[in-house]
């Protein structure tokens, strides 16, 4: 029984762990998604401009006029960066969701051997 209660322990103990990992992959594919949709809206802005307004990127504390060509590349580069990241993370979301269920389970299954069988009601009953 001690055994039994050890593992059990020990399955918790794993399954919090990928809670924990799930939270950490959700906060990751949250950031990115934020990251994308800065880059979206800035895109947008590109589209906006008239011919011969001009582009400034920040670089440190000043600004530097940058070619609108080169500077829409860069965006657009950034974006299909930021959409491999949100796949990856997407797919190790997945993973580690199904790691939770595999874990959830086995943890159901041992729980479920700890139960006592029960047995037709009323006939553990003692008379007196």
């Amino acid at each position: 029984m001690a055994e039994v209660q050890a593992q059990l322990q020990a399955l918790s103990e794993e399954y919090q762990k990928l809670q924990q990992e799930l939270q950490a992959a959700v906060d990751a594919r949250q950031k990115i998604e934020s990251q994308r949709q800065e880059n979206l809206g800035v895109q947008k802005e590109f589209e906006r401009l008239k011919d011969g307004e001009s582009i400034y990127k920040l670089a440190g504390p000043i600004l530097l006029k940058q070619d609108k060509v080169e500077a829409e590349s860069t965006v657009k580069g950034r974006l299909e960066f930021i959409g491999k990241e949100l796949e990856r993370s997407e797919g190790q979301i997945k993973e580690i969701q199904d790691k939770l269920e595999k874990k959830k389970g086995e943890i159901i299954q041992i729980q479920a051997g700890l139960q006592p069988p029960t047995g037709a009601p009323g006939k553990a009953a003692v008379k007196a």
